[in-house]
């Protein structure tokens, strides 16, 4: 079993930049994917950026250039960095782990982006 805790989240302006973190707890395996997805109302839930074994990263094509995912090891703890911010990124924003065919997924965080 694996937990994942969301931190971060909140109210920012466009132009603006967050840190969200996600700390797993449990069985945890450094060569496997982490990584944030988010919803926003009425739309399906969209991969935002995985990152493999600490250095092999996806990014959504939305956010691309302004949002760089990264992973701590020692911590168990994976951060994304949002810059340039738009209204268009406000949305739940969910922790990924994924190894070997087991998929979890923490609470979600809330992201606004608003003036």
């Amino acid at each position: 079993q694996v937990q994942l805790v969301e931190s971060g989240g909140g109210l920012v302006q466009p132009g603006g930049s967050l840190r969200v973190s996600c700390v797993a707890s449990g069985s945890i395996v450094s060569t496997s994917v982490m990584g944030w997805y988010r919803q926003a109302p009425g739309k399906q839930r969209e991969l935002v950026a995985s990152i493999h074994s600490g250095s092999v990263t996806n990014y959504g094509e939305s956010v691309l250039g302004r949002f760089t995912i990264s992973r701590d090891n020692a911590k168990n703890t994976v951060y994304l960095q949002m810059n340039s911010l738009k209204p268009e990124d406000t949305a739940v924003y969910y922790c990924n782990y994924w190894w070997g065919g087991q998929n979890y997924w923490g609470k979600g965080i809330l992201v606004t982006v608003s003036s």
